[in-house]
């Protein structure tokens, strides 16, 4: 189940390496590289978040509004962009089971303990699924984020679309933080989707 916390580990700056496909519907489409930074900061004592992340690249900037319902124990993950100025529709889910897991709405299975260690990783709150309904160069599609690999260091973000309703997938923007100044590891090459 999730808490009003989850995305406390997000809190501060970040560096971020992008790798993005250059047509979000084309499974052949090829992959670019770039970096930006982030900078994520806390609201309503940490039940909701907002970031903005810088693009150069792009020749833009972003920013993710994440607000927890504490009635329906699930997060809604609101993004805009600076080319559209407009909020795209949410995805709504949370953090799974100690085993990652959640269902296909995004809803979490199982339950979990608190997941926080001394040692700064989040055992059973490392991976977090979101889901929700937009379009795309004017087709629609169902949208799902993925945060794994969650630690105080580094963390992994993940977006695919999916056009026959959730049963196939198409990853097709992944990005990984880290913190300044840390060892920055390699990217995986092959993003799941």
């Amino acid at each position: 189940m999730s808490g009003a916390h989850d995305f406390d580990f997000l809190h501060g700056d970040w560096d971020v390496r992008h790798r993005r496909r250059t047509g979000f519907l084309d499974p052949g489409s090829d992959w670019e590289e770039f970096w930006s930074t982030c900078r994520c900061r806390p609201l309503f004592d940490g039940a909701a978040n907002i970031d903005e992340i810088d693009m150069p690249h792009l020749g833009a900037k972003g920013l993710t509004l994440r607000l927890f319902d504490r009635e329906s124990g699930q997060w809604s993950l609101n993004w805009s962009s600076s080319l559209s100025g407009r909020l795209f529709p949410p995805v709504i889910g949370g953090f799974g089971a100690a085993d990652g897991s959640a269902g296909p709405d995004g809803a979490s299975r199982g339950s979990r303990g608190s997941g926080e260690d001394p040692g700064g990783s989040r055992a059973g709150h490392d991976r977090g699924e979101f889901y929700g309904e937009d379009t795309h160069d004017g087709q629609d599609v169902r949208a799902r984020f993925v945060w794994s690999g969650v630690c105080d260091s580094s963390a992994r973000w993940e977006q695919a679309f999916s056009l026959d309703g959730g049963q196939t997938w198409l990853t097709n923007w992944v990005m990984d933080f880290t913190r300044p100044g840390a060892a920055r590891e390699p990217a995986s090459r092959t993003p799941s989707g």
